[in-house]
């Protein structure tokens, strides 16, 4: 575990620990199953931009985010230029994809909306998946999704515009915040997006002036959830639709 993600303990810390079904892989599993990798769990503070883990680094914490928390998987270049490959919220985890002997990570993971997670030693995970397939497949299905994502984030970044990519993340987001406002600047938004914060503002200023969304000190409201889907290209729902093809019951 980092050495940021602090433990916390429910009621202790002033709020009430939320429930495994806050994150859907874990929903999604059968009692028993939840039952033993529930053993393992700790559930963690992620404050935004921490690190969980960098290129290279041995992946030996598997992280579930809970609620409206994301998580972003970026490719860093030699320069020390980012762009996010893929997001993952609620509807999956960050690591435990390879859960077996050395696995190193080939890019960074970022928090960008903070929040909680659920955390567990990746080889606590491999042993789990040995005593139930069923987890083994859940993972590996999960793990299908998270490479389409990725294969649509590099299309989607290669042939569209500035102002389709934006609405396709925003539109990622608000799955995963429901009503709840995005926590999110628009430097971050940039820097996932790999371009200048002036092109996210005259972005962001087009489509607050659209009625589309609000911006307001590092956040944003979506007001407008149809006239988003408009504007964005058709990345968000090719995944989605793969997504609730293969996993059914975790697709957002």
């Amino acid at each position: 575990m980092t050495a940021f993600a602090r433990i916390v303990r429910g009621a202790s810390e002033g709020a009430a620990a939320p429930p495994f079904e806050s994150n859907r892989l874990l929903a999604a599993l059968r009692p028993d199953a939840l039952a033993e990798l529930s053993r393992y769990l700790a559930l963690v503070d992620l404050p935004q931009d921490a690190v969980l883990f960098d290129a290279g680094d041995d992946v030996e914490s598997t992280y579930l985010p809970s609620g409206p928390t994301q998580v972003s998987l970026l490719v860093v270049t030699s320069d020390g230029q980012e762009i996010e490959a893929a997001s993952i919220g609620f509807e999956g985890a960050i690591g435990g994809v390879v859960s077996a002997g050395f696995k190193p990570a080939y890019g960074r993971a970022v928090v960008r909306v903070p929040g909680r997670a659920f955390c567990l030693p990746t080889n606590r995970l491999e042993e789990v998946k040995t005593h139930h397939p069923a987890v083994a497949d859940l993972f590996d299905r999960a793990a299908d999704v998270f490479i389409a994502q990725m294969m649509q984030v590099a299309a989607c970044n290669a042939l569209h515009p500035i102002e389709q990519r934006v609405c396709r993340w925003l539109l990622f987001a608000h799955d995963r915040s429901g009503d709840e406002p995005i926590r999110l600047t628009q430097e971050t938004l940039a820097q996932m997006l790999g371009v200048q914060r002036t092109t996210i503002s005259a972005v962001a200023r087009v489509l607050q002036e659209a009625g589309v969304m609000d911006i307001g000190r590092g956040k944003v409201t979506i007001l407008d959830r149809p006239a988003l889907e408009k504007r964005a290209c058709e990345c968000h729902g090719a995944v989605e639709a793969h997504f609730r093809r293969v996993l059914p019951k975790v697709a957002p």
